[in-house]
């Protein structure tokens, strides 16, 4: 995993971003929040913290993502920005009852996903990697759940017109997937699961990433 970098490089290159298109904050390492002046959107990535830590950084954040929301900047949270968002907006947030999702999992769309700017037009049902311990228990008031999965009800949902949660990682290839098992894989025998099995059952999963894509494409086309 050290090898492929990490999340930011992950989601520029997933989303066919050039290196000049993107600037990286990196806030838990004490970067400053930017002004939103100038900027087509956000990309809020996947994190190792967990947003009911109310870890200082993470606060901050969060009360930057609810003005940016307010104020009509473009935003997709994953993972852990899918929670951060939501929590933000004023949803609840926590760890998932029935513990972790992990691999290769099968979403199903609800109806309204079908007018979606992100999701219309994809199949009902496809694959899409997953990693989470926490999730988004409630939806924020007004926002439309557009996709769930087995083991979760909310891996997807938009807030007004222009902000975006999904639980799933729709930068992950295969071979990231397929690390992130490797690496869990103590922790997933202690809860009974075979890594070897998991890493087995991971695919790819073209559908999610074109959610990411036309996030990016969506951004910049509000600005227009």
């Amino acid at each position: 995993m050290r090898r492929h970098r990490g999340f930011p490089h992950w989601i520029r290159v997933a989303a066919g971003l050039p290196r000049d298109g993107a600037l990286v904050v990196n806030v838990q390492g004490g970067d400053a929040l930017p002004t939103r002046e100038g900027f087509a959107g956000a990309i809020v990535t996947g994190s190792g913290a967990m947003v009911t830590d109310r870890a200082d950084w993470s606060e901050a954040s969060g009360a930057w993502l609810r003005e940016a929301a307010h104020e009509g900047l473009p935003l997709l949270g994953i993972c852990y920005g899918h929670q951060l968002i939501a929590d933000a907006l004023g949803g609840e947030v926590g760890y998932h009852p029935d513990g972790r999702e992990m691999g290769t999992v099968t979403l199903e769309l609800h109806p309204q996903a079908s007018e979606d700017p992100l999701f219309a037009g994809l199949p009902p049902t496809f694959p899409a990697q997953a990693t989470h311990l926490q999730t988004v228990l409630r939806a924020p008031p007004g926002a439309t759940v557009l996709a769930r999965s087995v083991h979760d009800a909310c891996h997807a949902f938009r807030w007004g017109d222009r902000a975006w949660g999904v639980q799933f990682h729709p930068e992950f290839s295969a071979t990231h997937m397929r690390g992130y098992v490797r690496a869990r894989e103590d922790a997933l025998t202690r809860e009974g699961r075979c890594h070897k099995q998991l890493a087995r059952s991971v695919s790819a999963t073209p559908h999610a990433r074109r959610v990411l894509q036309r996030f990016v494409r969506h951004a910049r086309g509000l600005r227009r």
